[in-house]
C-alpha cells in the first residue's frame, strides 16, 4: 500500500493506528526507516505487528505534517544510537578492550569485543557495536579530535 488515502493516529493506549483506504484499522503499527544511517529522510515504511509493510513513503517530505510528527515521535522511542563525539581512553590496544567515550547523550563506557565490531558504513561514517549489542555511530571520523583519531586508528 502506498501513501494514498489513509489516516494515522494514536489510540487511547498510545499505540499508532493506521486506517487504510478500505477503513480497516491496523493497531500497533510501527515505522521503519529504509536507510537509518545514510539517508534518514528517504524511505519510511509503516509495518504491522507481524512485520508486513502497510504503507510506504519514499520521502518524508511526502508525509502530512501531523502524521510525520507521530512517526518521528515513535521513531524516537525505538531508535537509540548515540553518536560518539570523543574517545577519551581505551584500556588496551588489543581486544577485548574497554573504551571511555563521550557521546551526544553523555559519557559512557563500552566494551569492544573485536576489531570487527568497528564497521565502515560509508565514507568516514563508522558503526561501533559494543559487547552488549548497543550500536554507536561516528558520523564523520575526520572531524574527531586528534586524540580520538589516534586511538581509533589503532583499531582499524
Amino acid at each position: 500500500m502506498t501513501n494514498q488515502s489513509h489516516r494515522l493516529e494514536r489510540d487511547d493506549l498510545g499505540s499508532l493506528v493506521l486506517i487504510d483506504h478500505a477503513g480497516t484499522r491496523h493497531v500497533g503499527v510501527y515505522p521503519v526507516r529504509a536507510f537509518p544511517i545514510t539517508a534518514i529522510e528517504a524511505g519510511i515504511g509503516l509495518m504491522d505487528s507481524s512485520g508486513k509493510e502497510l504503507c510506504w513513503f519514499p520521502d518524508t517530505a511526502l508525509i502530512p505534517q501531523n502524521e510525520l510528527e507521530l512517526i518521528q515521535a515513535e521513531l524516537a522511542t525505538r531508535e537509540f544510537m548515540p553518536v560518539i563525539e570523543r574517545i577519551v581512553k581505551v584500556s588496551t590496544f588489543a581486544t577485548p578492550s574497554i573504551w571511555d567515550i563521550e557521546t551526544d547523550r553523555g559519557p559512557t563506557r563500552i566494551r569492544l569485543k573485536g576489531e570487527e565490531d568497528i564497521r565502515r558504513i560509508s565514507g568516514n561514517t563508522l558503526l561501533i557495536s559494543d559487547a552488549n549489542g548497543l550500536q554507536f555511530l561516528i558520523k564523520d571520523s575526520t572531524v574527531l579530535d586528534k586524540g580520538s583519531k589516534k586511538l581509533l586508528d589503532r583499531f582499524r
